[in-house]
């Protein structure tokens, strides 16, 4: 593994000791019901409808997460479809959000327009444009909170709209086998022998 596949594989599992249990802990209802309709939406292996963003805002959201967890020589936030764990958590568990990314996405179209008043929209930019934008607002409330549905969304289990083929969990050399057999340790191997 290159330096640049180790470092970016530290950085996703760094980012995940922001997340707290009790955040998980007051959505986890909410959380269910969109893994649910994920779970329906995955099953008929067709496009799933937005039902918060707009197709337009999708393609900047999806262009912000690309960004954020980039494609390279393994995948990234794009081919994980990221953007679809966002917009369904925005109408499920994350409701309260939504004015959050409204104002975002205006906020992003204007500084777009403010730093390269030839663009017309964030997803048009080149990629060292659009990475320059995203310095420019990393301090804001809407980028840290695309960051955090981006991580997410990306190392989630794939039921919830998020981590399409399980290309976070291989990023990151987590193997999905549902029951793991002991020893994990040294110790366990004596607690099964009943010592």
């Amino acid at each position: 593994m290159d330096q640049d596949s180790s470092s970016r594989r530290q950085f996703v599992i760094r980012s995940l000791s922001g997340i707290g249990s009790a955040w998980l802990t007051l959505r986890w209802p909410a959380i269910l019901a969109a893994r649910d309709h994920a779970h329906a939406a995955a099953q008929a292996d067709a496009q799933v409808a937005l039902q918060f963003l707009s197709p337009e805002q999708a393609i900047e959201i999806e262009a912000a997460a690309a960004q954020i967890i980039p494609s390279d020589e393994t995948p990234g936030a794009r081919e994980a479809r990221v953007v679809y764990f966002i917009d369904r958590a925005l109408v499920t568990f994350e409701r309260d959000q939504q004015p959050a990314y409204t104002r975002g996405l205006k906020d992003l179209e204007n500084k777009t327009k403010s730093l390269f008043p030839q663009a017309g929209t964030f997803s048009s930019l080149s990629r060292v444009q659009q990475v320059q934008l995203l310095e420019a607002i990393e301090k804001t409330e809407f980028f840290e909170l695309l960051r955090v549905h981006t991580i997410i969304g990306f190392l989630a289990r794939p039921e919830y709209g998020g981590n399409h083929g399980e290309v976070g969990w291989k990023l990151i050399g987590f193997e999905n086998k549902g029951v793991y057999s002991p020893p994990f340790g040294y110790y366990d191997a004596e607690i099964v022998k009943g010592k």
